[in-house]
């Protein structure tokens, strides 16, 4: 198949890696290409055959299928940017995690230009499972596209025909995932200030024995830290989705902060470099906690809600 990914971050390049090992045909465009990581971006795409375009229209224009993967705050705007060089009757699939409103959004567009517009809901984390990461789509073209993605390689499942339900199955998940994920990072990083680390993972771990809190604790603090930016975006939509409930997102407010806080840390070289052995690699997450305590009162945490 001729695929288009919009998006070469991470999940596109582990899309990209494995579509590309099947025999497909794949163009990619990414907003990073204007910027310093260029360089990076264009050696992996050599490296996997990936033909890198030189705008959105410019990858899209041939391509069957197209598979977004960008951050939040982008989702819409990609759709845009896509809908009127897409081909009339391409499929063009929303992986970015936002509200229902943005994806219904995304749909308008795509659908304005004779696109076939399916969202799709990633109920994991990707690396685990590359291609075979959980998958719920929605929309009235998801059942025409399900035995595309089960011959791609996908693991999807239809949620509903229409647009929103996958979504929302999505966003009030991650309220308890990424929410979670900013808990723990508060809750041990503050417990190491007060040296009470081991009594509170003691604790827990005699509440809920099933769960591992040193291993689950390094994981969270890693995936924030290399991801945390990314994750604040997903959050800021996960509260428009639960404030569109008629809830006031008290929670997820308070962990896109979080989020987004620590993304600003690991931007001011909190963490390290990317790729030396102190960037949310320690198998202890004690190491990063000090770190946080040392330099986290540098950044404003009032400015980051």
């Amino acid at each position: 198949m001729r695929i288009a990914l919009i998006g070469y971050g991470e999940v596109g390049r582990i899309f990209g890696e494995d579509l590309a090992a099947a025999g497909h045909e794949l163009a990619a465009y990414d907003v990073q290409l204007r910027t310093e990581a260029c360089r990076s971006l264009a050696e992996h795409a050599a490296a996997h055959g990936v033909r890198l375009a030189k705008s959105h229209a410019d990858a899209v224009r041939v391509a069957e299928l197209v598979i977004s993967a960008v951050t939040a705050s982008q989702s819409v705007a990609a759709a845009t940017a896509c809908a009127r060089a897409l081909p009339e009757g391409s499929f063009f699939l929303d992986f970015n995690s936002v509200s229902p409103a943005a994806k219904l959004s995304g749909a308008r567009q795509v659908s304005g230009w004779g696109g076939r517009y399916v969202e799709a809901a990633v109920m994991a984390s990707v690396p685990p499972y590359r291609l075979r990461v959980p998958l719920l789509l929605g929309g009235p073209d998801a059942t025409l596209l399900a035995p595309v993605l089960e011959y791609l390689g996908f693991a999807s499942k239809v949620a509903s025909s229409e647009f929103g339900v996958a979504s929302a199955t999505k966003m009030c998940r991650s309220v308890v995932v990424k929410g979670l994920e900013a808990l723990l990072i508060e809750s041990f990083t503050a417990a190491r200030h007060y040296g009470v680390e081991d009594a509170v993972i003691a604790s827990l771990m005699e509440t809920f024995p099933g769960v591992d809190w040193e291993q689950q604790a390094a994981y969270f603090f890693q995936r924030v830290i290399e991801h945390g930016r990314r994750r604040g975006e997903e959050m800021r939509e996960a509260a428009a989705t639960v404030r569109d409930a008629g809830l006031e997102p008290w929670g997820a407010t308070g962990t896109a902060a979080r989020q987004s806080w620590t993304a600003e840390l690991a931007d001011a070289g909190l963490f390290g470099q990317l790729g030396t052995p102190g960037f949310a690699k320690s198998a202890d997450w004690r190491t990063e906690a000090d770190r946080i305590l040392r330099r986290g009162t540098n950044i404003d945490e009032g400015a980051m809600r």
